[in-house]
Parts: C-alpha cells; structure tokens; sequence
C-alpha cells in the first residue's frame, strides 16, 4: 500500500487547508484511515480516523473544526482543517490499517505534508 499526502502548506491563524491522501497498491487490505501529526518537540498524535465503515473520530483538540471523510470511488482520504490555530503547526501523516478502527500503530504510512499556521 502506497499513501501520498498534498495540500499542506502555510496559513494564517483562522485559515483553512484541505488535505488529501490518496491511496494505490493492495488497497483491499485497507479498513480503518486516520491523519496522525507531530508538532515540534511533541510526539506523534492521532488528529482524526475513519472506520472501514465511514464512522468518524476526532482527538478533542481538533472537534467541531476538523472534518475527515474519505472517498472509496477514488481511493482518496481527505480532512479538511478550518478555524486553524497556530498549535495545529505540524507534520501531518495519513495511515491506514488493517483494523477496523485505525490503531496507534498502523501498518502504513504516507510521507507526510507539513501545514504551517502563522499567528
């Protein structure tokens, strides 16, 4: 399973940036998707994960601002960010699982797509 990220980039506080994750290789095995980040000097962190069946979850820090969906016709995982802080500067990551609901230790990983908000 492949996973390539787009669509970080810089922002102002209060801004908005859609990311995307799209999905190749033995995707059948795919289940559970999530956008993990890690911030400067914090350790990786699950924002927001997707079961198998569409169910979404979000850490608290995120709710009400960021909405993760995905679309299984195009292989593609998406979250888009709004209302954007300048603790949200990070590293984010897509993964996916086997699991159906995405573990803290998925099997894949993309490369990463760095979203910077500026205060």
């Amino acid at each position: 399973v492949q996973l390539v990220e787009s669509g970080g980039g810089l922002v102002q506080d209060g801004g908005s940036l859609r990311l995307s994750c799209a999905a190749s290789g033995s995707i059948f095995s795919i289940n559970a998707m999530g956008w993990f980040r890690q911030g400067p000097g914090k350790e990786r962190e699950l924002v927001a994960g997707i079961t198998s069946g569409g169910t979404p979850h979000y850490a608290d820090s995120v709710k009400g601002r960021f909405t993760i969906y995905r679309d299984n016709a195009k292989n593609t995982l998406y979250l888009q960010m709004n209302s954007l802080k300048p603790e949200d500067t990070a590293m984010y990551y897509c993964a996916a699982d086997t699991a159906v609901v995405i573990t803290t230790k998925p099997p894949y990983w993309g490369q990463g797509t760095r979203v910077t908000v500026s205060s």
